[in-house]
């Protein structure tokens, strides 16, 4: 069995990311989706997360910011399972010291088939999808059993 099924379930767990330059439209979207965004677990990077909860009064759990670690935080949780969709309102027109932080998050998201907006169009797509009231099956790879043919191929190998 090369794949395994996962489950995302009813009450998604939401994680809310932006960089500077994008937080105040973040905090916008919010706001228009402060309904939908009520019936799910809500967890961002440091400034982030504090800025949705004091204007929306969502709950948002707040990690690290992101260039302390709080993008890495969020990746690990996807691991965990316990991110099922990232919202990350990304500013394209500025470097940002920890690209490569944000880079491995979206590497990580893609691996474990987590659904990702970068942008106020695809997180409106998302956020209004039938899926967002319902549970949804995706398929992952089956990293043990992956593990386990790599490991007998470079056992044949030596």
């Amino acid at each position: 069995m090369d794949k395994l099924t996962l489950t995302i379930r009813k009450q998604k767990n939401i994680a809310l990311i932006a960089h500077d330059g994008k937080k105040k439209d973040l905090i916008d979207w919010c706001k228009n989706h402060k309904e939908v965004l009520s019936k799910h677990f809500l967890c961002g990077t440091g400034t982030t997360a504090r800025m949705i909860t004091e204007a929306t009064d969502l709950p948002v759990k707040g990690f690290n910011s992101g260039p302390l670690g709080g993008d890495q935080q969020v990746g690990a949780r996807v691991v965990e399972g316990k991110v099922d969709i990232i919202i990350f309102f990304s500013d394209p027109l500025e470097a940002q010291p920890h690209d490569p932080d944000v880079k491995a998050l979206l590497r990580i998201a893609q691996v474990y088939d987590i659904p990702i907006a970068n942008n106020r169009a695809s997180a409106d797509f998302l956020i209004t999808s039938p899926y967002m009231d319902e549970e949804y099956n995706h398929e992952v790879i089956n990293f043990q059993q992956n593990i386990e043919k790599r490991a007998k191929k470079l056992d044949k190998s030596k």
